[in-house]
């Protein structure tokens, strides 16, 4: 049985540990084999990775479903490290090396890059890459099937609040990526949810 550590740590970077090798068939098995324990506790298991060394570490990256604003807690963080910690404890397939066990979240700076990161980030403020055309900034109003609607930031003179434009849908064929920015505070627009997008405990 191997020993594990469960380290209750959001990474607020979105990159995990940065130094993670690409997937593997271990690291498959050991998501195959978590994903029901995570989806149990009504989180979405985002990755599993395996830093490899003298005392491997399996980092376990898990989200809130997609239909759900905000972020995982720390609470929520320590909980499912206690619940993989078993899971992983009782594995028949392991074969006896110790190892560590990190969770995280994926934290704001995650890129957006499939369709349920743009659900999780409803009513934020997100820089869009767009394919054949200009790039946008503006605030996500919702998402569908299709895409993305968002309302613009139209940029003014310096010192002065940015306007708002008219709702502009983009379809997620024409999206290479986004990424929310960080605002400390803003007042709830009409037709939006309310949101904090300051740092916080969260993914």
């Amino acid at each position: 049985m191997s020993n594990a550590e469960a380290t209750a740590s959001p990474d607020h970077t979105g990159t995990g540990r940065g130094t993670a090798p690409a997937h593997n068939p271990e690291a498959a098995r050991l998501r195959a084999l978590l994903e029901p324990a995570v989806h149990a506790n009504r989180l979405y298991l985002e990755d599993v990775a395996i830093i490899p060394g003298s005392h491997r570490v399996v980092h376990v990256v898990v989200d809130l479903p997609q239909e759900e604003t905000g972020g995982v807690s720390l609470d929520v963080i320590a909980d499912i490290s206690k619940v993989l910690s078993d899971v992983l404890d009782n594995d028949p397939n392991d074969d006896g090396r110790p190892y560590d066990l990190e969770v995280s979240s994926p934290g704001v700076g995650r890129p957006l890059t499939e369709p349920r990161h743009w659900h999780r980030a409803r009513g934020r403020m997100v820089k869009v890459n767009v394919i054949q055309g200009d790039n946008m900034t503006g605030r996500i109003k919702s998402v569908d099937d299709g895409g993305v609607t968002l309302v613009p930031e139209i940029a003014v003179k310096k010192g002065m609040k940015p306007r708002q434009g008219e709702p502009v849908k983009l379809p997620f064929d024409r999206i290479r990526n986004g990424k929310v920015e960080i605002e400390f505070s803003h007042l709830p627009e009409d037709g939006l949810e309310p949101e904090h997008n300051g740092p916080s405990e969260e993914a």
